[in-house]
């Protein structure tokens, strides 16, 4: 990895080895402490890592989710390989600071039942759909990151007066005139150091460090299944491909949208944030800089912001 000695990212693996056991060790003393009551007239900050596992009956078959926060709703969508634990829970409370926060896991992960294969976009963007139905959720917002934004533009289209609002983040354009997923982004690595070279630049390893602390405070830290994995790529590669119908329906979009990324974003290069931006009318485009896939974590303290200023707007149905 260039820029980034090999030596730093053993002692990064190791701190988050390291992290891992601590957070296995204290789980239980964590976990009553963090639920404790508080004190009669105080309120008790958000906490993701403490917020219970749900299960929603839907009509696309049970759906596992967490809740947290209060105010609007913003549901938020995960990418490839990833459950409710990959979101860093700083990002998450920050933004049930304002709002009412749903986190769930997509198809196949977790307590999300099975899709019949071939798995597809859309196929997972009506999963969501029938979560936010059974939830009887009114036109949420909609974040998604990476393969999660891909849900949420299919879920857009395919469903257009249920989001209320899109971020789209280090996402792609389903029309086929994305530019490719550069081969040098191992995210399918079981090499932690790896994965975190990959959605941060090198001398953010600060940030990376922090992340993989935040998501192992997670009680039983999980992702999805290697199996899950390989119907995900395929799923993405068509969405990339332009064979997934609701990706070349973009331009049918009528909801405010934000598209958001780092300029260094190896998942992703640019001129598809550029891509994306024109291709749903009137969204309005963020980047980063010295910022990757993993920009809404590593620039939280400045996107968390962006999207509350972007989901208070006065900003008009298309």
């Amino acid at each position: 990895m260039p820029g980034m000695t090999w030596h730093l990212v053993t002692r990064l693996a190791t701190a988050v080895v390291a992290v891992a056991t601590v957070v296995t060790m204290s789980a239980t003393s964590a976990w009553s402490a963090s639920t404790a009551v508080p004190a009669p007239g105080t309120t008790q900050p958000p906490d993701i890592v403490t917020a219970p596992t749900l299960i929603a009956s839907t009509a696309d078959g049970n759906v596992g989710y967490r809740e947290v926060g209060a105010g609007s709703p913003i549901m938020l969508i995960m990418g490839f390989g990833g459950s409710m634990d990959d979101w860093a829970p700083a990002f998450v409370d920050a933004l049930a600071a304002q709002h009412t926060v749903i986190v769930f896991d997509n198809a196949g992960v977790g307590d999300t039942a099975a899709l019949a294969s071939p798995l597809t976009i859309s196929a997972m963007a009506e999963q969501a759909s029938a979560l936010i139905t059974a939830l009887g959720l009114a036109h949420p917002a909609v974040l998604g990151w990476s393969m999660g934004g891909m849900i949420a533009q299919a879920l857009a289209v395919l469903h257009p007066r249920q989001a209320g609002r899109l971020v789209l983040a280090a996402t792609q354009a389903g029309t086929g005139k994305s530019l490719p997923i550069p081969p040098a982004a191992a995210l399918a690595s079981s090499n932690p150091a790896t994965v975190l070279s990959v959605l941060f630049p090198p001398d953010q390893a600060a940030a990376a460090k922090a992340y993989a602390e935040g998501i192992l405070e997670y009680p039983g830290y999980y992702a999805a299944s290697a199996a899950i994995k390989t119907e995900q790529n395929a799923a993405i590669q068509q969405w990339m491909a332009g064979r997934d119908p609701a990706g070349r329906r973009l331009g049918q979009i009528r909801i405010p949208t934000l598209v958001a990324d780092g300029t260094l974003d190896q998942l992703d290069p640019t001129p598809n944030d550029w891509l994306l931006a024109r291709s749903v009318p009137g969204a309005s485009l963020i980047l980063y800089p010295d910022a990757g896939h993993a920009f809404l974590f590593q620039d939280a303290g400045a996107f968390v912001p962006a999207v509350g200023k972007f989901l208070r707007e006065k900003l008009p149905r298309l």
